[in-house]
C-alpha cells in the first residue's frame, strides 16, 4: 500500500488547503483544518477516520452544500461556490418518500435537477425507462412498483443508489450507505457498488468506518485524524480490481486493513497535539 501523494494530471476535484468551520466568530468549531487532495476522473476514493473527524463534513465541502473557511476548493477546475449538480449523494439512511414507488423514488431527482425538470413532462416515457433499466441493473426488476415499506433495507439502499445516480452525475457521494444493514447484505452491496462504478465510471467518495468495505470498494484511502479533520495519509490499495469478496480473506487485504487501523489509532491518541 503506497502513502506517497502522486502527481496526477488535471483531476476531476482537487482541494487545497482547505478548511472549514460550523458556526462563526469565537463559538465557530472547526471541522476541517487544511485539507488536501486530488480525485481522478473515475476514481473511487475513501474517507476513513475515528467518529467525529470531519468525514461528512468533507463531502459536504466537495458537494457544494458548506462553504469552506479557507484554501481552495474546484471541481473541473472551476471553484465550488454552491450546491453542485454534478453530484449525487446516498446517506446511511435511505430517505426515500413513503408515499412513492420505488420507480418514483427514483424518478424525484428528474424532477429537481435541470434540465431533466423541464423534460420530464413530456418524456416521462424515455426517463421511466432510463429508471428501470437501473433498478434492474441492480437486480430490483421485479420490485419498481413496491413502495418502500415493502422493500427490505437492501433494497432500500439500492433504490436510493438508483435515485443518486439517475441523473448521471459526475461524482458520486455515498456516506455510510451501508452501515446500518447485516453483513451479508452489506457485502451484496459491496459487490452492486463495485459493478455500477465500472458499468458507469462515475466518480465516487465514500465515506465509511468500516475499513474492510473501504479496502474492498477504492482505488486510494485517505485517513483522517480526529477533529478537526486533516488528512494524515494518503494510501492507495494496490489490489487488482475487480475484486470479488474472496479477496477479503487474503493476507494482502487484512495486511492494508490493520494498517489503517494502526493509523486511525494513532490518530485518536495524537489529536490533542495535532491542532
Amino acid at each position: 500500500m503506497g502513502s506517497n501523494p502522486i502527481s496526477r494530471p488535471d483531476p476531476l476535484v482537487r482541494l487545497e488547503r482547505v478548511s472549514m468551520a460550523y458556526g462563526r466568530g469565537e463559538t465557530a468549531v472547526r471541522a476541517v483544518d487544511e485539507v488536501s487532495l486530488e480525485i481522478a476522473k473515475g476514481e473511487f476514493i475513501a474517507v476513513v477516520g475515528p467518529s467525529g473527524c470531519g468525514k461528512s463534513s468533507l463531502m459536504k465541502l466537495v458537494s457544494g452544500l458548506h462553504p469552506p473557511l479557507s484554501g481552495t476548493l474546484t471541481v473541473e477546475d472551476q471553484p465550488v461556490k454552491g450546491p453542485l449538480k454534478s453530484v449525487g449523494m446516498a446517506f446511511q439512511n435511505s430517505n426515500l418518500l413513503p408515499w412513492r414507488t420505488a420507480l418514483d423514488n427514483v424518478l424525484l431527482p428528474l424532477e429537481i435537477v435541470q434540465p431533466h425538470r423541464s423534460r420530464i413532462r413530456k418524456e416521462r416515457q424515455h426517463y421511466r425507462g432510463k429508471a428501470l433499466k437501473l433498478l434492474e441493473s441492480v437486480g430490483l426488476g421485479g420490485f419498481t412498483e413496491k413502495f418502500p415499506w415493502q422493500l427490505s433495507g437492501g433494497m432500500q439502499q439500492r433504490t436510493s443508489i438508483c435515485r443518486a445516480l439517475i441523473h448521471e452525475p459526475e461524482i458520486l457521494m455515498l456516506d455510510e450507505p451501508f452501515g446500518a444493514l447485516d453483513a451479508f447484505t452489506r457485502e451484496e452491496l459491496w459487490c452492486t457498488m463495485r459493478d455500477l462504478q465500472v458499468a458507469r465510471n462515475v466518480t465516487v467518495m465514500h465515506v465509511t468506518h468500516d475499513l474492510r468495505e473501504a479496502v474492498f470498494l477504492a482505488d486510494t484511502v485517505y485517513v483522517m485524524s480526529s477533529r478537526p479533520g486533516r488528512i494524515i495519509r494518503r494510501c492507495e490499495v494496490d489490489i487488482p480490481r475487480p475484486r470479488d469478496l474472496e479477496v477479503t480473506y487474503s493476507q494482502r487485504f487484512q495486511e492494508i486493513v490493520h494498517e489503517l487501523r494502526a493509523l486511525i489509532g494513532r490518530a485518536g491518541d495524537a489529536a490533542p497535539e495535532a491542532h
